[in-house]
């Protein structure tokens, strides 16, 4: 969520020597179009997108990554269209239907949203959501090892990005409930996934996370945070 493909390309330019890489901009974001009026979608939908990117440019599957939003679409891929994928790296995957104990932390974090929107505008709404998830400390300051003075090329700039994009953003932040997955269905995935946090990760997507990872049966669990580690590990057993 609040992110277009940019924001994959300081990963990307770490594994472009491991594989061929393929990154879009979902509906709404960067330079993708999205329906008039968008006030909402769903994690099917968005799925339907990318299956139709995959099909057309990696029809003999691919390893997918998803983060947050993402990682539902990335789901919904494996178990609805699974001849396309063959691994996944699933980083803070928002099931929160399996945690209970998340339920103050959702009113908390809309409470603030909707505060942020009512004092400044949708731009503000979006900020509150990327502070709360460490989006505009990412985005600002800390280079990469070897760069000094300089932004993670992807996220330098995703804050303004974001806020250009706000109707993607309220509508995904709107279809995060969306996904009416049962455990029988998470069971049944047969593809390896990582299930990834981090030191950052709110304790109630940890939760989740670890919940995923109990119930898919070919799951790995990190808690490092390291994105490029995890697309090795699963590359390197495709």
């Amino acid at each position: 969520m609040a992110s277009d493909h940019v924001g994959s390309l300081a990963v990307f330019g770490a594994l472009s020597d491991d594989a061929r890489l393929i990154a879009f901009s979902r509906r709404g974001y960067g330079g993708s179009g999205a329906p008039e009026p968008y006030t909402g979608t769903t994690v099917q939908e968005q799925c339907e997108d990318a299956r139709a990117v995959l099909r057309a440019l990696a029809p003999g599957g691919a390893l997918v990554a998803g983060q947050g939003f993402g990682a539902l679409i990335a789901l919904d891929l494996m178990l609805r269209y699974g001849g396309l994928v063959r691994g996944a790296v699933l980083t803070d995957p928002p099931l929160l239907a399996f945690v209970p104990d998340a339920t103050r932390a959702l009113a908390d974090e809309r409470g603030r949203i909707e505060q942020a929107v009512r004092d400044g505008g949708p731009g503000d709404g979006v900020d509150a959501w990327l502070t709360g998830h460490g989006g505009i400390e990412r985005a600002g300051a800390a280079p990469p090892a070897g760069e000094p003075g300089s932004a993670a090329p992807g996220e330098a700039g995703r804050r303004d990005r974001a806020r250009v994009a706000t109707a993607a953003f309220f509508a995904d932040y709107a279809g995060l409930a969306s996904w009416p997955v049962t455990r029988g269905e998470l069971r049944s995935i047969a593809a390896p996934l990582v299930v990834l946090t981090g030191a950052a990760s709110a304790a109630h997507i940890t939760a989740a996370a670890d919940a995923l990872a109990a119930l898919a049966p070919n799951a790995t669990r990190r808690h490092d945070g390291e994105l490029e580690d995890a697309v090795r590990s699963l590359l390197a057993g495709l």
